[in-house]
């Protein structure tokens, strides 16, 4: 059972490249790039994982003040979950320690949902994650809602959010930016009730 003091492992998920940055599949990487400027520091390419790193703390100063190694895996999204464990095992964080930050479709846009463990409702990073160190960890889902017409999933969440979407985004991602805080400081069911919707 994972202690007060253990550290977090925060993951974005996203895709590699310049290519994906504005892609609706790349909002966990967003997040915590705006978490990284929280902390004030900047990611480094990790030692013993393909990814990118920065260790930190997060909360308030005192009690609720949390050790975290954020992390944004630099496989490609289906991936995920080798540099994840790689972090996991190296820092030696408890599953339940972990976080990933990832795009849900059947959220709508802007929504979001935390939990811990479940399935991987379809979405490759987590399909990783969870066949390589089993669902246990928790989930901060940023809704992204589903494709218009017949459009296929897979080009739908390679493409960039649009324009009307990207006027409400960076407020988006500032909430879950807090989220995460809130999910680190104040547990799950306080961050649930203050942030699910």
């Amino acid at each position: 059972m994972s202690d007060v003091t253990d550290p977090w492992l925060v993951v974005g998920l996203g895709n590699p490249g310049p290519e994906y940055t504005a892609n609706r599949h790349n909002v966990g990487f967003m997040v915590a790039d705006l978490l990284a400027e929280r902390i004030g520091g900047k990611f480094k390419r990790a030692q013993k994982a393909q990814a990118q790193v920065l260790e930190g703390r997060i909360g308030p100063p005192g009690p609720a003040n949390r050790r975290v190694i954020l992390a944004k895996p630099q496989s490609y999204m289906n991936l995920s979950g080798g540099p994840v464990t790689a972090l996991r095992d190296f820092y030696k964080v408890p599953t339940d320690h972990v976080v990933a930050i990832h795009d849900e479709l059947d959220i709508d846009f802007g929504a979001l949902r935390l939990k811990l463990g479940g399935g991987d409702n379809g979405h490759n990073g987590l399909k990783s994650m969870t066949k390589s160190m089993g669902p246990e960890y928790h989930r901060v889902r940023f809704g992204i809602g589903r494709p218009p017409g017949r459009m296929q999933v897979a080009d739908f969440v390679l493409k960039d959010f649009s324009s009307t979407e990207r006027k409400e985004l960076a407020y988006l991602v500032d909430r879950a930016a807090d989220a995460v805080e809130s999910l680190l400081a104040d547990g799950l069911e306080r961050a649930q009730g203050a942030y699910n919707s």
